[in-house]
């Protein structure tokens, strides 16, 4: 079973560059996507459903911003949206797809990068998800955990680590909030197959970052200690362009 998440900075704009035609050649099992930029009344999922997958959709209330999206070739049992927090919940940030032997969840951490009140909220949301998750393992111990954190755990997650250590997504409270979630019994699965740096899943559109490959490696899956077992393979896609982050891919058996 192929998983894929992808932050695709706008699901309209990634259409338009192709997104179907490489979901299809994919032939991937689950989708989570993140910032979809769209409400669900500014979007068809007529293309998704002709290939085959059962789209669940958790749009931002603010038109253009945020949003969520799980879409399974399997119908899930159980679907909920959010963590139960109103003020978290209006943004479209969470997902959970309860299957037979597994639970999804699709994640959009926001970022902190537009100064420090934004900075706060994604602490407060860090918190808020990292109760949810340990509350979600002791009811569903089979856990998978997609998406953009919009946090380098480690130096060798970021370019050039030394210029960032003051900036979001690399300070150091929330590198410690990515070592006390692991703490919770989960496996950043890249790291399980990939120890080598250089290895990104987003990078700016400013100053050539890309072709360059000054990025950060912001996006995960975490699986559960209780599915490591089953793990097979985990990539980092960078070959693929629709969008300012790359898919991240992790197999299970």
């Amino acid at each position: 079973m192929k998983i894929f998440s992808y932050n695709i900075n706008g699901i309209r704009a990634a259409m338009s560059k192709g997104l179907t035609q490489w979901i299809e050649e994919t032939r991937c099992d689950v989708l989570c996507f993140q910032e979809l930029k769209a409400t669900n009344d500014q979007f068809d999922t007529t293309a998704f459903e002709k290939l085959g997958y059962f789209p669940i959709w958790n749009s931002a209330e603010k038109k253009g911003y945020s949003g969520v999206a799980l879409m399974a070739k399997q119908k899930p049992h159980f679907v909920k949206t959010g963590i139960g927090n109103p003020l978290f919940d209006a943004e479209g940030r969470v997902i959970r797809a309860d299957f037979k032997d597994f639970t999804q969840v699709s994640v959009y951490v926001p970022s902190g990068s537009m100064g420090d009140i934004r900075q706060q909220f994604k602490m407060e949301f860090l918190n808020d998800f990292y109760h949810y998750i340990k509350e979600l393992l002791r009811e569903r111990p089979s856990l998978l955990i997609s998406g953009d954190f919009n946090i380098c755990h480690k130096s060798i997650d970021i370019n050039h680590p030394e210029r960032h250590q003051d900036v979001s997504g690399f300070l150091p409270e929330e590198r410690a909030w990515v070592d006390r979630f692991i703490e919770l019994g989960l496996i950043d699965s890249f790291r399980q197959f990939n120890p080598h740096p250089n290895q990104y899943s987003w990078w700016s559109y400013r100053q050539n970052s890309r072709a360059k490959n000054l990025g950060w490696r912001i996006d995960y899956h975490f699986v559960s200690e209780q599915m490591k077992s089953r793990l097979s393979q985990a990539e980092i896609l960078p070959s693929v362009f629709h969008s300012d982050h790359c898919p991240v891919m992790v197999e299970i058996k």
